[in-house]
């Protein structure tokens, strides 16, 4: 996503929210919320307020070859994501669902999150705690040690590699494709589909 459209949706959120918030107003002004206390009226709109702006932009998609059998599959995807604004999204409550056309998985966090450092970001040794029914993170930037320490992204400068294990039925030769969901628990989905390239070299990109 480039500039121009994080500014769009940042602009339409805010605007969004000042129609919410009008109308919360004025209904509570005008009486109109039977039944409705002012706190639970605020309750809601923090809600209704989380579920629209909760958006994580996706940035960048890699895969990794591995020779298994004497063919070229990708066993393991990263996905780079940060918020588009400053919101505290809690990661712990993230599901992705991996589809291939045929089968349906869903993946858990394991609650493995590192900073990269000098490592390799397929080599990390975070790996070493991501099955193939869950998945972690190698951060890249987190000033206050969010993601690290407590599961939270909360500054829209935060960014981290998801990393994903793909199990045996899941890993891609060249040509296959999957679709992958990122489920937050408030806010928009995101779904991207996966291409399998030409193994031309171990690391590629997916989009």
């Amino acid at each position: 996503m480039n500039n121009r459209g994080g500014i769009g949706i940042s602009a339409a959120i805010l605007l969004i929210s000042f129609i919410l918030i009008s109308i919360t107003i004025a209904s509570i002004i005008t009486g109109g919320t039977t039944g409705t206390s002012e706190e639970n009226m605020e309750e809601i709109l923090d809600d209704v307020l989380d579920e629209i702006s909760t958006y994580l932009q996706i940035k960048d998609v890699m895969g990794k070859y591995y020779s298994t059998g004497g063919e070229q599959r990708i066993e393991k995807v990263v996905i780079l994501i940060k918020p588009l604004i400053s919101q505290d999204i809690d990661m712990s409550e993230l599901t992705i669902k991996l589809c291939d056309g045929n089968t349906v998985k869903m993946l858990g966090y394991s609650g493995n999150a590192e900073f990269i450092e000098s490592n390799s970001l397929f080599e990390h040794p975070v790996w070493i705690n991501i099955s193939d029914s869950n998945f972690g993170f190698v951060v890249i930037h987190d000033k206050d040690r969010s993601l690290v320490d407590y599961d939270v992204i909360n500054d829209n400068t935060d960014m981290a590699y998801i990393i994903i294990n793909l199990s045996d039925e899941f890993s891609m030769a060249k040509g296959e494709t999957m679709d992958v969901t990122l489920l937050p628990s408030a806010g928009i989905k995101k779904t991207i589909t996966l291409d399998a390239p030409l193994p031309m070299k171990q690391l590629v990109n997916l989009q």
